[in-house]
């Protein structure tokens, strides 16, 4: 892994601004990685990227398996010149979609339940249904079987059946040619007890060292680092397991599967592991990325985020908003812009902002009929805005703590 390398150029406590090369170019830590499902930042192109001075992606493994097909990503030269994207590009191992095509659906989980929400409503319906047993729930059809050995799946694309291991998710990920790469794991449903987790983790584990094995016939080409991943859900002694496995292991970083419960669990998790993990690496939180969410366990040493979350909030009419335009904890730094009480707004969504929506002057209430009009411009626009938000927040965390003034920084933005 000739190529690689991170070192940590400033602390404050376990916070740290780290410098990480890679092949495609160095990443300054802690660091936003926007999500690009199907090889794409959905609404942006490239160039919007660059000037918003993204450092990195990251592409789903699963997605791009079924479409175009990795034969087809190959003869265009791969993910970086198929997207144009010069820069750092994670893949992940396509773990969590067996998930979400198996244990999701019979659970009746998913990206619908806010899992990191504070406590909401969803968050406690969600504990409810944990409370009440899985039997509880209305039976559904799941579309994945997962053994020791394999996960089985039917594509959510055109209903064909596949067969998903350690060893196709690394040959895969090794096609495709991100720079960051992830071991195949499994991810439990809050709905499960400690004796499927335990089971789960060890699968987990396995799975892994199949992943590393795969992974070491073709690491010596330096152009590929495989980062392990921490299993065991809400349980202490599981967890603290799962870090020491990652750890006793030749991983280049460390990847940490959220717990899928709380935010208050979450940091109990990170607490548990972060002194068992290798400080040397780089650690990455698996679709971990709200705003609050990177405050809070920023301070525990993390050094990247992947996160639908900022991209996904802009299609829906959702636009974060600085400290300095009222965004806070209370609103969720978000101003939803397809309200009523916009319709004749003529006010500027942000005069402090200096991405293209803010700059250009769009009205609140012209943003509002893009919205209601269906109009694809909105999408773009508000993408751009929410990526700016995401970046300006990043490097005030950066600044933040190579001043050791990070609680300052949280307490602007926390508001």
């Amino acid at each position: 892994m000739s190529g690689f390398s991170f070192k940590v150029n400033s602390s404050q406590g376990q916070a740290r601004v780290g410098e990480f090369a890679t092949p495609h170019g160095k990443i300054l830590t802690p660091a936003f990685v926007p999500v690009g499902t199907q090889a794409t930042i959905k609404a942006v192109s490239i160039d919007d990227l660059q000037k918003l001075k993204v450092q990195i992606v990251l592409a789903n493994t699963y997605h791009l398996y079924l479409r175009p097909g990795v034969e087809t990503i190959e003869i265009l030269g791969g993910l970086h010149k198929m997207m144009n994207w010069n820069g750092p590009m994670m893949t992940d191992s396509g773990g969590y979609q067996v998930f979400s095509l198996g244990w999701a659906i019979e659970h009746g989980v998913g990206k619908v339940v806010n899992f990191l929400a504070d406590d909401s409503r969803e968050e406690e319906e969600l504990k409810r249904q944990v409370v009440n047993s899985p039997k509880s729930i209305i039976p559904r059809q799941k579309l994945c079987v997962v053994d020791d050995e394999k996960a089985t799946f039917i594509s959510h694309v055109d209903g064909s059946l596949h067969v998903w291991t350690p060893e196709k998710s690394i040959e895969i990920q090794e096609k495709l040619g991100a720079d960051l790469i992830f071991a195949m794991d499994e991810c439990t449903s809050p709905m499960h007890d400690k004796e499927y987790t335990k089971q789960s983790m060890d699968r987990t584990h396995l799975w892994e060292e199949r992943s590393l094995r795969q992974f070491e016939k073709f690491s010596d080409s330096g152009k590929q680092a495989l980062y392990g991943i921490v299993q065991g859900g809400p349980f202490e002694d599981l967890r603290i397991e799962s870090a020491k496995f990652v750890s006793g292991n030749n991983f280049f970083g460390n990847g940490i599967g959220g717990a899928m419960v709380s935010k208050s669990k979450m940091l109990e998790i990170l607490n548990w592991i972060m002194p068992v993990l290798p400080a040397d690496r780089p650690s990455h939180l698996l679709g971990i990325g709200g705003i609050d969410d990177i405050l809070n366990t920023v301070g525990f040493g993390i050094d990247t985020y992947d996160c639908a979350f900022p991209t996904r909030l802009a299609r829906r009419g959702g636009l974060l908003m600085l400290p300095e335009d009222g965004g806070k904890l209370s609103n969720r730094w978000t101003l939803n812009v397809v309200r009523e009480e916009f319709k004749n707004d003529s006010s500027p969504l942000s005069e402090n902002c200096g991405c293209e929506l803010c700059f250009g002057g769009y009205s609140k209430g012209y943003l509002r009929h893009l919205y209601w009009a269906k109009e694809l411009l909105i999408f773009r626009l508000a993408t751009i805005h929410n990526l700016y938000v995401m970046e300006k927040l990043m490097a005030e965390i950066r600044e933040g703590i190579a001043e050791n003034r990070l609680e300052k920084v949280k307490e602007r933005w926390m508001g």
